[in-house]
């Protein structure tokens, strides 16, 4: 006999659940689902907002530099303006060199000494939703359109 099966009365009965306590199970488990999803959405959207806005205050500083970034009483992270004397065109120019411009000199300190950013898979030029940077560099801004709300940073 089955544990699940006990005799009463020369008959077997048999325990579980009824159609009803298994309707009421579902109900529940719909409404904490209906409140528990928008609250994992809320952070997911939170957290995307939070690594765009690191990356792109990455890319501001591989770009302007680090003015905090001083040894010797000289500026050690000077970043790609710093070097070369004028902003990057396109945002690829922070991982490889642009034809247009020389090599880093020591005795002069000019010249590009990249790479600026991490360029590994091309991360470094999408946001958390996988929407392209909007970078302009003669208003000395990027842009994040990927979310809700556009993120900007200028420098």
């Amino acid at each position: 006999m089955s544990q699940n099966c006990h005799k009463q009365g020369g008959k077997l009965a048999q325990r579980g659940f009824t159609l009803v306590e298994l309707v009421m199970i579902i109900v529940a488990l719909g409404i904490l689902a209906a409140v528990a999803i928008p609250k994992f959405t809320d952070v997911s959207e939170s957290s995307k907002v939070t690594a765009t806005k690191k990356e792109m205050l990455a890319l501001k500083m591989a770009i302007s530099g680090n003015p905090d970034a001083i040894a010797g009483g000289k500026y050690v992270d000077r970043g790609f303006e710093g070097d070369v004397g004028f902003a990057p065109s396109l945002l690829e120019d922070l991982a490889a060199k642009p034809d247009s411009v020389s090599d880093y000199n020591k005795l002069t300190g000019l010249g590009w000494n990249g790479p600026y950013i991490d360029s590994t898979e091309g991360k470094y030029l999408k946001d958390a939703w996988d929407t392209d940077y909007v970078y302009q560099p003669s208003n000395r801004r990027i842009i994040s359109v990927g979310g809700s709300d556009s993120i900007i940073v200028g420098f």
